[in-house]
């Protein structure tokens, strides 16, 4: 049993992290031209030393090196706008936003009080520019933004700010939304937006590490069970883990269970198949029945 969960928390671990590049929202085209992203650079940066951290500052280049007259006058009216950009790799980078710079390793970028209107964004790999363009926010709106070094920078959504609140568990879960981990249709089967569906590569990983960590059906079932915590599966999907049991009462029990945590019920008839006995096949379509 300790080996299943430790094989499960592996599996987790890895389908936390596994959403498929570059597979949703805007892609915005890139504006920056191959002579600036072979020569722009961020001065004197050093991602080894630097100390800067996931909290946007001033663009150093507007400083004028350090030596400015100072004018002691609050801005109120500066800007209600927000960016939120995740790069959901390894690496260093910087991004900056009108006048506004962060560069970190954490892949998390969060800038407020922006000015509404169009805004320039450039991202740094190591210091040396490889993306810029040009986003259009608003005040009180905030922008959502996905950056791949393959693929480019994805405009995910753009929705109001409630009540000036930051919402980063709203943030990641517009991160989830575009990669066909929710639908309208499974949202309004009762099941919220807390739970992500997997999609094929994931589903075959986690059932061959189903049926090299579980041999019983009492260990299977609690694989199963741990799983679904946080995860909906298909018809076809919760088929293939009823089929995996080797008893009908088990596999009624799952097929009972799974029921609500699945994504596509219009096809649950594909569960059917599943069983060995006619008698376990009508009980679950009595199930479903008084379910609907």
């Amino acid at each position: 049993m300790k080996n299943i969960f430790i094989g499960l928390a592996l599996f987790t671990a890895i389908y936390s992290f596994g959403q498929e590049a570059g597979k949703a929202g805007e892609l915005l085209k890139n504006e920056a031209s191959k002579t600036e992203m072979q020569s722009a650079k961020i001065p004197n940066f050093d991602n080894k030393n630097s100390s800067r951290n996931n909290s946007g500052f001033r663009n150093p280049n507007n400083q004028n090196n350090g030596f400015r007259t100072p004018d002691y006058r609050w801005n109120q009216n500066y800007g209600y706008a927000e960016v939120f950009l995740r790069i959901p790799e390894q690496g260093y980078f910087a991004v900056e936003v009108g006048d506004q710079m962060i560069s970190n390793g954490s892949g998390k970028y969060r800038f407020f009080d922006l000015q509404s209107g169009r805004i320039p964004i450039s991202i740094y790999d190591n210091g040396f520019l490889i993306y810029r363009t040009t986003l259009m926010v608003r005040n009180n709106n905030r922008l959502v933004l996905d950056f791949f070094t393959d693929y480019g920078l994805y405009l995910l959504d753009s929705y109001p700010v409630k009540s000036q609140s930051y919402g980063f568990n709203d943030w990641n879960d517009v991160w989830n939304d575009p990669y066909g981990n929710h639908s309208s249709d499974w949202d309004n089967s009762g099941m919220g937006s807390n739970f992500n569906i997997m999609n094929t590569d994931t589903f075959n990983q986690f059932f061959e590490m189903l049926k090299k960590n579980a041999s019983f059906d009492e260990d299977k079932l609690s694989f199963i069970n741990q799983q679904t915590r946080t995860t909906a599966f298909t018809s076809q999907q919760i088929g293939s883990l009823v089929k995996s049991l080797s008893f009908d009462k088990n596999k009624l029990s799952l097929a009972k269970s799974l029921y609500s945590k699945c994504a596509d019920r219009e096809k649950y008839f594909i569960v059917y198949d599943a069983f060995d006995f006619e008698s376990s096949k009508r009980e679950l379509m009595n199930f479903i029945s008084k379910s609907r």
